[in-house]
């Protein structure tokens, strides 16, 4: 568990749809998985745990793979950086993420990084945790 991990929870218990994954959220999720274990802020039993859980909820169907148009995501990345990233201070897979919603036609937008959100938000999607992100 980390410093969101209660949040993220009651985010997700309100809810009665599905949150989309894309290709680039399962790189991250995964990554970010190993990458505690890296840094022994999880054990290896830990991640494999994680995992197990992202796979029930992908068959339960409360996390459902979507496709993306990646050439378009990356055009609106590009805009995006053009237009936002002086302001926001986002970094390209942060911009790619917030590219992705908007690509998909999104109307909210989840994230505890608080740049993720700060785009997110300029560009009119509603932050769906509530907060700064």
């Amino acid at each position: 568990m980390d410093a969101n991990t209660a949040q993220a929870k009651t985010y997700l218990s309100g809810r009665n749809v599905s949150l989309i994954v894309t290709a680039l959220h399962e790189l991250e999720v995964r990554n970010a998985l190993q990458l505690g274990v890296f840094r022994d802020v999880l054990t290896p039993d830990e991640a494999r745990a994680a995992t197990v859980n992202i796979n029930a909820d992908l068959r339960a169907g409360r996390l459902v793979k979507t496709a993306v148009r990646w050439p378009a995501v990356f055009r609106i990345a590009s805009r995006l950086s053009e237009q936002h990233a002086a302001l926001t201070g986002t970094r390209s897979l942060d911009i790619l993420h917030v590219a992705a919603a908007k690509a998909l036609r999104s109307h909210e937008f989840a994230s505890f990084d608080n740049r993720q959100c700060a785009l997110a938000t300029a560009i009119g999607l509603s932050n769906a945790l509530g907060s700064e992100g």
